[in-house]
């Protein structure tokens, strides 16, 4: 039995830069952080030649071809795995919430799998071979931050060059301030759940065409994004409260589904308590909601959104990226 893990992420400033639309053009910045809730994946051998799968659903199948599940099929297409296997997934969060989850399922699917051949990899290469399964092989309108974050953890910057390539910075933030931004950081779930493909598709089209507001709007969020990474470095924290109320007035034009009468009722709610500013995670469209509240006002501000019904996720920041946590496989 082989039970690996890797963290689903925030990002912190500059998202969406990374999508190839964008990134292939004019290169890409941002800054992001993974945090400790996590995408489990066991792996164990299977005595029957054929193929188990548990995840919402079971699959028993005879091959690797008459798998269901897009993810499943294609890493084990990719490693050479063929029959024989058992697999399972669980997750501490639920899909289509705007972490990068299916990245991050990708990421420690496949650490599973390359422990279960023996095979040492790097998190160079973890993230390499997720954004080939879900980019090139499965046609996913996204960018390559989410399996980058889950591979490697920590608070991370990453650079994606109109190359394809991306270079790996870990922020040099002293505990003192992750310690603080973790307490100042208020994660709220919108109850609301999407694919992230329904609004990464309408950006992703309306770059291609250079449409002139919607590539000045990503100028401003990648410099955003260098400016997080200064924000982080120096501790001037309460400067971020500001800059993601910046960062989510450019972001929620980016596309006609980023947001909704409800979710802009939200934000003004947790605005209107006290929040410096905050914006939804990952695509938009739904998932959890990130605010930036000062310790004065942030009993407020939670009362003000429990008043709603809405639900605060507690997290700490993870920084040990994708890992294999048991490794009991005897061949």
């Amino acid at each position: 039995m082989i039970v690996s893990r890797a963290p689903v992420r925030f990002s912190l400033g500059g998202g969406g830069t990374d999508l190839p639309a964008y990134s292939g053009r004019f290169g890409g910045y941002l800054v992001s952080a993974a945090i400790d809730k996590y995408i489990y994946v066991t792996a164990n051998k299977r005595f029957h030649r054929d193929i188990r799968l548990a995840y919402s659903k079971t699959e028993i199948v005879p091959s690797v071809d008459a798998i269901e599940h897009p993810i499943f099929r294609e890493a084990l297409r990719m490693l050479g795995i063929e029959h024989s296997i058992e697999l399972t997934s669980v997750a501490d969060l639920p899909a289509n919430s705007g972490l990068g989850s299916s990245s991050s399922f990708t990421v420690a699917l496949l650490n599973a799998l390359h422990t279960y051949k023996r095979d040492f990899v790097s998190s160079e290469q973890l993230a390499r071979e997720a954004c080939s399964i879900e980019i090139e092989r499965l046609g996913e309108p996204i960018g390559k931050q989410d399996q980058y974050i889950a591979a490697y953890g920590n608070v991370t910057a990453f650079t994606f060059s109109p190359d394809g390539s991306v270079h790996v910075e870990p922020v040099p933030v002293r505990d003192e301030v992750l310690d603080e931004l973790e307490s100042n950081l208020l994660i709220v779930w919108s109850g609301v759940e999407r694919p992230a493909r329904i609004v990464l598709s309408e950006q992703g089209r309306r770059l291609q065409d250079l449409e002139p507001a919607v590539v000045e709007r990503m100028h401003r969020i990648k410099e955003i994004g260098r400016d997080v990474h200064r924000i982080l470095v120096t501790g001037r924290l309460d400067d971020y409260g500001e800059l993601l109320h910046a960062h989510w007035t450019q972001k929620r034009k980016l596309a006609s589904k980023m947001t909704d009468e409800v979710l802009d009722e939200i934000y003004e709610i947790a605005r209107g308590a006290g929040a410096l500013g905050g914006k939804l995670m990952g695509a938009g469209g739904g998932g959890f909601f990130m605010f930036y509240v000062r310790p004065a006002e942030r009993r407020r501000v939670l009362e003000a959104l429990a008043a709603k019904g809405l639900r605060v996720l507690r997290f700490r920041f993870d920084l040990d990226g994708a890992r294999i946590v048991a490794n009991l496989h005897r061949s």
